[in-house]
């Protein structure tokens, strides 16, 4: 086999004929001087990258490689979409899971969801129709289920009783978001522990869909200040908004949005406003809640779920066409390519 890279006027082994050819004028020049051009643009695209330059045509990121699935994004089911999964069941033993909530839900009818449908809260407070071999029941999200893959649905007991066998521990539902369930009433509001006029935090419920914004007002006047949820379901704001009474303005992910007034600071009471988040008596203002007692919660983030045993083999969700609105995504604008990085 001819070695490529052998120079052509390499001399024939010894005793074979002719004699090795003289270079051509100029050659020697040109790999001299060529050799130091390399060197040069070496030397200078390593003292450039040294310096912390970027080159112009970056190299783009690294695809996801074939049979390796790309990372699901956190995000509570919204929309009304049909997804396919698994059930289990656990009992919150009356305990309101990691949304924070002062109890379960009186018909005891709720769900824990993995980290990701969970998505750090986001979840909390939305309502779920899970459908199983017996039939379908509707869930408050009030829970996480840190071990769940996405498509796994760890119902309450009863509400696994509703929709299968418990007999069988765990079993294939299909389940969508509902959008706009009925309100059990109007917005409440729970100042948490420890809050004063200089950190103030706030659990809202009684909202129907997941929410998008809650923002926080001195009063009836002045500016919004933005409230950052926690994944254990409180709205903070790390400076706090003043002694109160306070304006609280809610925007659930469908776009619904009203103003609940003179909510005071009571840490640890539930205080009812006058306002719903959608449907009858929902209205862009609100009037002076009425507090009503609730057993006190410790300030700090909900402790972990207590569970039953059960097999946890994961599960894929498969979404089919949404039986409902879902909604609008925005598609990001295309980013122009740099100048010189064409093919």
């Amino acid at each position: 086999m001819t070695d490529a890279s052998a120079p052509t006027d390499a001399p024939h082994p010894a005793g074979g004929p002719g004699r090795r050819r003289a270079p051509r004028p100029g050659r020697s020049r040109w790999l001299a001087a060529g050799g130091v051009a390399v060197l040069a643009g070496v030397l200078g695209l390593t003292l450039a990258l040294r310096a912390g330059a970027t080159p112009a045509c970056a190299a783009p990121p690294a695809a996801v490689p074939l049979g390796v699935a790309a990372p699901v994004a956190a995000a509570p089911p919204v929309g009304g979409t049909v997804h396919k999964g698994k059930a289990t069941f656990y009992d919150s033993k009356g305990a309101g899971g990691n949304c924070s909530y002062p109890s379960a839900p009186a018909n005891r009818l709720y769900v824990a969801l993995g980290p990701t449908e969970y998505a750090a809260g986001a979840a909390c407070g939305g309502h779920l129709d899970v459908t199983g071999p017996k039939g379908t029941v509707r869930v408050l999200v009030m829970d996480q289920c840190p071990e769940c893959a996405p498509g796994h649905l760890d119902l309450s007991r009863e509400a696994f009783a509703r929709i299968a066998d418990p007999v069988q521990g765990i079993v294939s539902v299909s389940y969508r978001a509902v959008v706009d369930p009925p309100l059990p009433g109007p917005l409440t509001f729970r100042i948490k522990e420890g809050a004063s006029r200089y950190w103030f935090a706030v659990l809202v419920a009684d909202h129907g869909n997941p929410l998008r914004a809650v923002e926080v007002r001195q009063g009836d006047s002045g500016g919004w200040r933005a409230a950052a949820r926690q994944d254990y379901n409180y709205w903070l704001v790390e400076s706090g908004v003043g002694p109160g009474p306070y304006s609280i303005r809610v925007t659930d992910v469908y776009g619904h949005r009203v103003t609940a007034g003179g909510v005071r600071l009571t840490p640890g009471q539930v205080q009812r406003g006058t306002v719903r988040m959608y449907g009858g008596g929902a209205s862009a203002g609100g009037g002076r809640p009425a507090a009503r007692s609730a057993s006190p919660r410790p300030s700090a983030s909900p402790t972990p779920r207590a569970t039953s045993p059960r097999p946890s083999p994961s599960a894929a969700p498969a979404s089919s066409s949404p039986s409902a609105p879902a909604a609008p995504v925005v598609p990001l604008a295309a980013e122009a390519p740099a100048a010189g990085c064409g093919n």
